[in-house]
């Protein structure tokens, strides 16, 4: 068991050699470079596609994946995962070994698959009670797919700040405000038993994970997040039982552990609403341990939305420049969280009736491996508004003639906003908790 207040990693360079049959369920094969969909899908014969592999597989079948950008039949830009199955990234072409950071399986659309792929990048729809689903080793990315400006927020190096999906680009579509991974009513997902989604590069998203469930647990672990928007990971409970004062039965549980968590932006380019790497959201109780939180515009974690404190477990993790505060917090059950006023919490350990809270830290004394441009512009990044309003301009002249109320112009720039993390830079953050080992114990 990990004791609180200490950062461990599992997993870092994962090198895995396998033989034989796996005790339960079949094994399927899918490699993009050596494959073909009329294959059987064996390790000597191995598909092309994951969606031959879906297909092929029932509840409790693994699915073993080599290097490569699979990301949808056709180029669609998505995949939809109807049975709870296993499924392996990481692995060499002839996988007679597994290293998730030499061998990356990616799941990256490019632009034109904006066009019809407004999806999320996976969507899980199906985990029965006593299932289990897995995602493990994989790179899921829309830094090529998202739309960018090609001025506002320029970083050398990282270009301009994220578009809206109602901002037009100069060509292409425009960006898909989907979530990485989702599991929610919003795809008619079906959750009543267990997802574990772990080792995994979750970068450049509008949220990263975001899912809904009635059963069972939720396990986030060892994954890199980087410039997300939104929330990196929010997770929250279907059914449950609600009082007067908020919920009194939950659904589940949901474990977030060593996790990187890495720059997570708000909902819109003025810094205003949303961008917490955690949202402790209602009917699932949550234990968040031993993770790094590092850059959130909001907040590293969002405790505001009512769920009891009795519920939340949060120790041993890391928090530096989150730029409001390590936590939001609102008293459960006092009045709906939303009209309440919510408290910036700077006592990483304070008491506040929770389940633990214990372990925590701002300090760090190593030298994390960011990319030097982000974090500088992250740190500076600034909003701003100018107001263009000329009451002589001809147009303005014309429109008191005719009895119009005179306009000006709202101008409002700044200087990042959610511009995209390259991958090759998140790749260095694998393990980045490793580092961090024992830091929140002093």
């Amino acid at each position: 068991m990990t004791k609180p207040g200490r950062i461990v990693f599992i997993g870092v360079m994962l090198t895995v050699l396998f033989a034989g049959v796996a005790a339960f369920g079949a094994e399927y094969f899918v490699s993009a470079e050596r494959g073909d969909n009329q294959n059987a899908g064996t390790q000597a014969a191995p598909f092309k596609n994951i969606e031959a592999a879906l297909k092929a597989a029932k509840a409790g079948d693994t699915i073993r994946v080599a290097r490569g950008n699979y990301f949808g039949l056709r180029g669609k830009g998505y995949l939809e995962i109807g049975e709870p199955v296993e499924l392996l990234g990481g692995y060499a072409p002839d996988f007679s070994s597994r290293d998730i950071v030499r061998f990356p399986t990616l799941i990256q659309p490019g632009r034109k698959s904006a066009e019809s792929g407004r999806k999320p990048l996976v969507s899980i729809l199906n985990v029965p009670v006593g299932a289990t689903f897995v995602m493990d080793g994989f790179v899921l990315d829309r830094g090529e797919q998202n739309a960018y400006s090609p001025k506002e927020g320029f970083i050398a190096g990282l270009g301009g700040r994220i578009l809206r999906s109602t901002e037009r680009p100069a060509d292409g579509p425009s960006t898909v405000e989907e979530p990485l991974i989702c599991f929610t009513n919003k795809v008619r997902a079906r959750i009543e038993g267990d997802i574990v989604i772990r080792n995994c590069f979750l970068l450049n998203g509008h949220f990263a994970i975001q899912g809904g469930f009635k059963h069972g647990t939720v396990r986030i672990l060892d994954n890199v997040f980087a410039a997300n928007k939104m929330a990196a990971v929010e997770v929250f409970g279907t059914g449950g039982k609600k009082g007067p004062k908020g919920p009194q039965a939950k659904d589940g549980h949901v474990e977030i552990a060593r996790n990187a968590v890495l720059f997570t932006w708000s909902r819109l380019k003025d810094f205003a609403d949303m961008g917490c790497a955690v949202r402790v959201m209602t009917m699932v109780s949550y234990d968040i341990h031993d993770n790094l939180i590092v850059g959130s515009v909001l907040a590293g974690i969002d405790h505001t939305r009512g769920n009891p404190n009795d519920w939340v477990k949060i120790d041993g993790n890391v928090f530096f420049l989150n730029k409001q505060a390590p936590l939001l917090y609102v008293e459960p059950g006092t009045s709906a969280a939303g009209k309440m006023e919510r408290v910036r919490i700077e006592d990483l350990n304070a008491d506040l009736g929770l389940a633990s809270c214990r372990g925590n830290t701002g300090k760090i004394d190593f030298k994390p491996p960011l990319n030097k441009d982000y974090l500088e512009g992250f740190l500076n990044a600034r909003y701003s508004e100018t107001a263009d309003f000329d009451p002589d301009s001809p147009a303005n002249v014309l429109r008191e003639i005719v009895g119009l109320p005179k306009q000006g112009k709202l101008v409002t720039r700044v200087s990042m906003f959610a511009n995209r993390y390259p991958l090759q830079d998140a790749m260095k953050l694998f393990g980045l908790p490793a580092k961090a080992g024992g830091r929140a114990a002093k």
